[in-house]
């Protein structure tokens, strides 16, 4: 959902009142309570014709939705059977329907990095690894982030090497957790770990983490370190992208954003992002760098990791295409 969506939503359930937001709210995911809930607090006053104008979209969005199915989950279940056997089919089920459970793992998702570090730092590290398998890239760097050097990098390894979790391995895993958390219910067996999950999770954690990772793997494993940095996308590698897929890039990372995202980019990447943008704004542009005096690395890493978050999405939505290495691999 672009900002502009992401307003009309807050907008939205502004006008539903306390009781019913806090309905929809129960049915979202964390992101997207933090998002419509930081949104909400920007919006200190609604002019009235901006409400009129977002309730009428809805009514005109609701009349065109009928509910077909009375249960979504079982006629997906018995269409991809039908269609992909029993086995096929119950590998993609389980991804597909994994978010129905609340399990205690997911209520990890809810919690801040320094609280999720502090219940998980000393379990086991093929435990942390896999737990931390299940949350989004970012919280997972963050939450690494606040480990030792040495705790960090074998949890690491051992996310690199998970090969996904079976459903006797997930039941005694839910046990620990059930201990270290209140509840736990059953969970769906998942596909994660491996190595793009550990390339995805380091690239969130800045140049200086990931050498120190990166070394550690190395020595105990040269093949599959290598593996992960095959996987890996940093910023400067947004030279590998096309034309059209820096101008749908550039469309959607505020200009400030960029300024101090391109301050520790080097020229061919500079060059690549003024080529793409009008004259004018790449005149701006080259003046606000020129401008800028010195930014905090830490500061230049967080811009850079947004607009890689950026370039994901649009990745996942297949508006861009990443080459990474020969001609026929694809990220």
């Amino acid at each position: 959902m672009d900002d502009e969506g992401v307003e009309q939503a807050a907008i939205l359930l502004m006008s539903l009142g306390e009781e019913e937001a806090s309905e929809v709210f129960k049915h979202l995911a964390p992101k997207e309570v933090q998002k419509l809930g930081e949104t909400i607090a920007k919006l200190k006053v609604v002019k009235r014709e901006q409400v009129e104008k977002v309730l009428d979209k809805f009514d005109a969005v609701a009349e065109t939705q009928s509910m077909l199915v009375n249960d979504t989950d079982e006629y997906v279940r018995t269409v991809l059977r039908r269609a992909l056997g029993e086995d096929k089919a119950n590998l993609l089920l389980d991804r597909i329907l994994q978010g129905s459970d609340v399990s205690s793992i997911e209520s990890l998702k809810w919690m801040d990095a320094s609280s999720v570090a502090e219940l998980l730092r000393n379990e086991h590290p093929q435990i942390i690894a896999a737990i931390l398998a299940h949350l989004d890239f970012d919280q997972t760097s963050s939450v690494l982030k606040l480990f030792t050097e040495r705790q960090r990098n074998e949890v690491l390894i051992r996310i690199a090497t998970l090969d996904g979790i079976q459903p006797m391995a997930l039941k005694d895993l839910n046990e620990v957790m059930s201990q270290i958390l209140a509840g736990g219910d059953r969970m769906k067996k998942s596909s994660l770990g491996g190595v793009k999950t550990a390339a995805e999770i380091i690239n969130m954690m800045g140049s200086s983490v990931e050498a120190s990772v990166l070394d550690y793997i190395r020595e105990a494993d040269s093949d599959l370190a290598q593996k992960i940095m095959d996987n890996m996308f940093t910023f400067d590698d947004l030279e590998k992208i096309d034309d059209k897929g820096i101008q749908a890039t550039l469309k959607e990372v505020q200009s400030e954003s960029l300024v101090v995202a391109l301050k520790g980019a080097g020229p061919e990447l500079r060059e690549k992002i003024f080529r793409n943008m009008s004259t004018r704004a790449a005149e701006t542009l080259r003046e606000d760098l020129d401008s800028r005096g010195p930014v905090r690395l830490s500061e230049v890493e967080s811009e850079q990791k947004e607009i890689l978050k950026i370039v994901r999405r649009l990745v996942d939505e297949g508006q861009i295409v990443l080459a990474t290495g020969g001609d026929d691999q694809f990220l």
